[in-house]
């Protein structure tokens, strides 16, 4: 005979309900999330002037973004402005190569590995695929493969995944800032002050 903890353990891996806890189920809790630094990462990087470069250089590239998917759309909505739309993207793809050496430098100063640290592994694994379709745009070009338009469709495919890489780690930025004012709050509880 089926106990109700026997079924529990049958019915728990397909059990959708949203509202479990009000059917009388206890609620699932999130194992603790794994701060993003440690305190001696934190360290490094205030202490890095790699920091500041990748500071400056992400709003940057996004200036540049924004320009140059503006002359892409404005080419491929008008037919007019090829040349101006291609340098722009010429220029878009050398800054993501400055952004990502300079950040991989922080990386390794910071965490100690050139790329894929545990903290941001996915948002360098996705930054592969936001390089590899930059490289692609330029190998293409250089060559003087596909038509113009064809490129430019293939320079929004790498600037739509740019945007995801750039949610990505602005989500990150987010979490850092989280957990900086977990660590201000724990360093003054343990002077013994209140918030």
């Amino acid at each position: 005979m089926f106990t109700s903890g026997v079924l529990a353990k049958l019915t728990a891996p397909i059990d959708a309900c949203p509202w479990g806890t009000v059917a009388g189920r206890h609620a699932r809790h999130a194992a603790p999330r794994r701060p993003l630094y440690t305190a001696e990462e934190r360290v490094r990087r205030d202490a890095t002037r790699w920091t500041l470069v990748q500071g400056v250089l992400a709003p940057l590239q996004f200036a540049v973004f924004l320009v140059s998917l503006g002359l892409v759309l404005n080419f491929l909505a008008t037919g007019d402005g090829y040349a101006v739309a291609t340098a722009s993207v010429v220029v878009k793809t050398i800054v993501l190569y400055v952004i990502m050496v300079t950040g991989s430098i922080w990386e390794k100063v910071v965490f100690g590995r050139w790329l894929f640290a545990r903290a941001f592994f996915w948002e360098d694994v996705f930054s592969m695929l936001v390089l590899g379709l930059h490289t692609a745009y330029l190998g293409l070009l250089l060559t003087g493969t596909g038509d113009a338009e064809g490129l430019m469709f293939l320079a929004l495919a790498a600037y739509a995944a740019y945007v995801v890489n750039a949610m990505q780690f602005v989500m990150k930025l987010r979490a850092a800032r989280r957990d900086e004012r977990g660590w201000r709050g724990a360093d003054a509880d343990m002077l013994g002050y209140s918030k």
